[in-house]
């Protein structure tokens, strides 16, 4: 699963790494999560989009729009069955940047609060699925986190992690004309855990009224 993340890296370092036009205001985030919007970066075929969408993926047949609270995230494993991520997979990939994510481990009856990086502290892309529905004639874009088995430094908190694309494998991700579900599902596997780091981090994440950079600072390496 992923519940929960940050992307307070600075605008021009994003644009840099993942080539994308950015036309709204971009703003830090410590602490997202379901229901918010989040920086989407998707591809009109001639160069790569950034725009916010409202994380949750609300399917174009749903009846209401509280459907996305359970859409926040997509079992790579099932994706080209599900009939809410079948279509967007084939034509609908988008990549969801990030700079960590958090996970809770269990100890005891304590959940402690862990930030999961990468070691070199670069900006990751998470592959991700967008959609539109219509409220009333009104758009509304949503998108779901692509999720995969836990990697070695992941695992022992929690079984699933976000699908992390390696640069090489993001501009197919991203073509709307690329339909090789084989090749697609290829990509959706466990990021290597040598490239990855965790720290346990302040309790005040636990909330997500709590939206300040004291949610990534380590408290400990783990």
């Amino acid at each position: 699963m992923c519940g929960r993340f940050s992307l307070a890296t600075d605008q021009e370092i994003l644009q840099e790494e993942f080539n994308f036009r950015l036309d709204d205001e971009m703003y830090e985030r410590y602490n997202i999560a379901p229901s918010q919007n989040i920086l989407v970066v998707g591809s009109n075929r001639k160069e790569r989009i950034g725009v916010y969408m409202k994380w949750g993926l609300i399917p174009p047949w749903a009846k209401d729009a509280k459907i996305g609270y359970k859409m926040i995230n997509a079992r790579a494993e099932t994706i080209d069955e599900k009939s809410s991520f079948k279509k967007p997979f084939l034509s609908q990939r988008c990549l969801i940047l990030s700079d960590g994510f958090f996970e809770w481990k269990k100890d005891g009856t304590k959940k402690e609060p862990i930030r999961f990086v990468m070691k070199n502290r670069k900006p990751f892309a998470m592959a991700g699925l967008w959609e539109k529905w219509n409220d009333g004639g009104k758009p509304l874009f949503s998108c779901t986190i692509i999720t995969t088995t836990a990697n070695e430094i992941t695992e022992d908190v929690h079984d699933r992690m976000p699908v992390i694309l390696p640069k090489q494998c993001q501009d197919l991700w991203l073509d709307r004309d690329y339909h090789d579900i084989h090749s697609l599902k290829s990509f959706l596997v466990p990021y290597h855990s040598n490239a990855m780091e965790r720290f346990t981090v302040s309790s005040s994440v636990n909330s997500p009224k709590n939206d300040t950079a004291e949610c990534l600072e380590p408290l400990n390496s783990l």
